[in-house]
């Protein structure tokens, strides 16, 4: 057998850790690993090496990935170049020739939501595909978690941390923003694990009003200090901030930030209050996966193998109750996970006298 494997979407701490899972369990197998550069791309454009143990060696602690990845280049909405100009093109039908030109009996694709829906498409067209999840904001819903996550999630804490020192030591208000399109997981879990004053995400709405109510609170306590994460993808007014356009990009048409610095510009517009913000920006996807990370995406590299070389297809691996399992694209895609507002750990943090701005 000959199985390619290929990353697509934005990077995240164990994608090589799966990639090395995939490469290692085929060779107990005998099957020949193909390694697809840059996602999609690398299959329109036929750009690929063999894998062997001796090409995955040493990466399993490493951040990013070894193949490259790209957000861009959908099959189905593929940039083609006609005389002075660029224009879309679904060239689904010259990715599966390729496919078939490079001899691969299945394609191991690992990514998010935009990838996976990629990938459940492709399959309807007879591409024999196995997905594995990947987003740091842990927002598949078909997955207990996905990899990358709690990664994430030390680095956000790391720096809430820091913040905490500087933010008492001068009296201020430190806002931190971190990622979170539509999903508030990372502010949510780093805000616990970091004690902060006020968290912000997508899924409850919030006024500068709530914000400075709780701010106000503590300084009447003694604390002339507070910490406030926010994600990304938290509305203003009724809308998400963006720092512009995302051309190209089959995901999403606009690339947030900018929250952070919003807030800080309202807040310090009622108040006489010192306001300073921090975003943490792509060093949540960087760095050395944390333990939990580099076993999990293990364990689905070898799943994926797993699942491939026994003819599955339109299927991805994922976590439910501690076990790994395979569930269908359709289901994977379907319907996106969000922070419930009225859950456990939100509950939690409100006993903890944690302001959610509202």
């Amino acid at each position: 057998m000959k199985i390619g494997v290929l990353t697509g979407g934005g990077d995240c701490p164990g994608l090589n850790a799966v990639i090395r899972g995939v490469v290692k369990s085929a060779h107990r197998e005998g099957i020949e690993i193909i390694g697809i550069y840059d996602g999609f791309k690398g299959l329109m454009e036929k750009r690929y090496q063999t894998l062997t143990p001796h090409d995955v060696q040493g990466i399993l602690p490493k951040g990013g990935t070894i193949l490259g990845t790209t957000n861009r280049d959908n099959p189905f909405h593929y940039p083609v170049k006609e005389r002075d100009s660029v224009v879309y093109k679904d060239e689904s039908k010259r990715l599966l020739a390729n496919v078939e030109e490079m001899g691969l009996d299945s394609v191991i694709v690992i990514g998010g939501d935009g990838t996976m829906n990629i990938a459940h498409e492709m399959a309807g067209l007879g591409l024999k595909v196995v997905g594995v999840p990947k987003t740091i904001d842990n927002d598949l819903s078909a997955t207990d978690q996905t990899f990358g996550f709690e990664t994430a999630v030390n680095t956000a804490t790391d720096a809430i941390d820091k913040l905490h020192t500087t933010a008492e030591s001068h009296h201020r208000v430190m806002i931190l923003e971190l990622m979170g399109r539509d999903a508030g997981f990372i502010s949510l879990y780093a805000g616990l694990a970091g004690g902060a004053d006020i968290i912000l995400i997508p899924e409850i709405p919030f006024t500068i009003e709530g914000i400075l109510k709780k701010v106000h609170a503590r300084a009447e306590r003694g604390s002339h200090f507070s910490i406030i994460v926010v994600s990304e993808g938290c509305q203003f007014e009724g809308k998400q901030v963006v720092e512009g356009e995302n051309q190209g990009n089959p995901y999403n048409t606009h690339r947030l930030g900018g929250i952070g610095e919003v807030l800080a510009a309202e807040i310090q517009k009622v108040s006489n209050l010192e306001v300073r913000t921090t975003v943490l920006g792509h060093l949540q996807r960087g760095g050395s996966p944390a333990p939990f990370d580099r076993i999990l995406s293990s364990r689905y590299g070898v799943a994926a193998l797993e699942a491939a070389k026994d003819g599955v297809s339109d299927r991805m691996v994922c976590l439910r109750n501690g076990e790994i399992r395979t569930v269908s694209m359709a289901e994977a895609t379907h319907v996106q996970k969000s922070v419930d507002p009225m859950g456990e750990l939100v509950k939690t943090a409100r006993m903890l006298d944690i302001s959610f701005g509202d």
